[in-house]
């Protein structure tokens, strides 16, 4: 068959336009509770991303418990190929805070879990994760779904990955009040110093924090489509799904937000949210606002300046700025249907 060059470039535009994209590569950094559980099984079910390894930190749940509930979750979903390593077991200062309350005593909302048979890594998870960005530099995605405690132990040890990691998502934060404490998002409070190491280390961090988590919320409707799931990861998301709701009705909620799965679904499909340019930084030291992420959204700060006073003790703003670069493209706004959509199509039994 011969074809004019008309044909030919037909041909190349209709292969083109049906071409497959290389799924993403990408480490998720985790403490697994309960929505990290989803967030995982989310990922592991989506063409979309490679997910080379798992990378466990305390949080939800103490670094001893998470590392089991990893590999029961890679257990469940027959995917031995992925990694599993432990990371820290504490915060870099202070002492840990868990939080069993929102994620039951084992973490996986009280639901048993057959035991695992998947094996940990032999990698310390900071080693892990600096290993596999040198080993294939510009195309590794970080995606954390607890304290960043694991990723600034990695920058801090290797700081030449940061230039190299393609991108890194970070479930944690808000613009608008926290949800552990009046001012901080859970997963900041856990460790504000290793988060101020992680915002500014020179990427760019994209933040979906409480802002759009809110508005991902589970119902009972939703829930419902996986009533009669019949394989093993349908009715274990059922299950946790039941509990996440109890909770938020307890509460007085009719839905339960679902902060890491919106996470692994931006990195799976970044136009479910707008962002927003913006400098973030971590407070460490206030009495009342310990994890809370400030951000500055104009991009200048004012810089006082020394006046002449007898005892030389007055500054003054005379409006001298200094530009602010962003580090952050935080998330401002969340298609929630169409993520609830993509979540639970891609949980059901495919």
């Amino acid at each position: 068959m011969h074809l004019s060059r008309y044909g030919i470039a037909v041909l190349v535009l209709f292969l083109a336009s049906h071409a497959i994209a290389s799924p993403r590569p990408v480490i998720i950094d985790t403490d697994p509770g309960t929505d990290d559980s989803i967030a995982i099984l989310l990922a592991l079910r989506s063409p979309e991303l490679a997910v080379r390894a798992l990378t466990v930190v305390p949080g939800n749940v103490t670094a001893a418990r998470g590392l089991d509930n990893a590999r029961r979750l890679v257990s469940l979903a027959r995917r031995c190929d992925v990694r599993v390593a432990a990371g820290a077991t504490r915060p870099l200062v202070g002492t840990l805070v868990t939080g069993e309350a929102w994620h039951g005593k084992n973490g996986l909302g009280d639901v048993e879990l057959p035991p695992p048979v998947c094996p940990v890594d032999k990698a310390w998870g900071p080693d892990l994760i600096i290993e596999a960005v040198h080993a294939a530099p510009h195309e590794i995605t970080l995606i954390t779904l607890g304290p960043l405690t694991n990723i600034a132990l990695a920058v801090e040890k290797d700081p030449t990955i940061v230039p190299l990691v393609k991108d890194i998502f970070v479930m944690g934060g808000s613009l608008s009040g926290g949800n552990i404490t009046s001012a901080a998002e859970f997963n900041i409070h856990v460790d504000p110093e290793a988060a101020q190491i992680v915002f500014n280390a020179g990427w760019r961090v994209t933040m979906v924090g409480l802002d759009v988590c809110h508005k991902t919320l589970l119902t009972r409707e939703r829930l419902h489509s996986l009533a009669a799931a019949q394989g093993a990861v349908g009715r274990f998301v059922y299950a946790v799904g039941e509990f996440l709701l109890h909770g938020a009705e307890q509460r007085g909620a009719n839905g339960s937000a679902m902060y890491d799965p919106l996470t692994v679904g931006v990195a799976i499909d970044p136009t479910l949210v707008e962002t927003a340019l913006m400098h973030i930084d971590v407070e460490t030291a206030g009495e009342f606002t310990r994890g809370e992420t400030v951000a500055n959204r104009h991009g200048t700060k004012q810089i006082p300046e020394m006046l002449s006073s007898p005892d030389g003790s007055r500054y003054a703003y005379l409006g001298k700025t200094e530009t602010v670069a962003p580090n952050s493209a935080v998330a401002v706004e969340v298609h929630a249907e169409r993520f609830l959509d993509l979540l639970l199509a891609r949980l059901r039994d495919p």
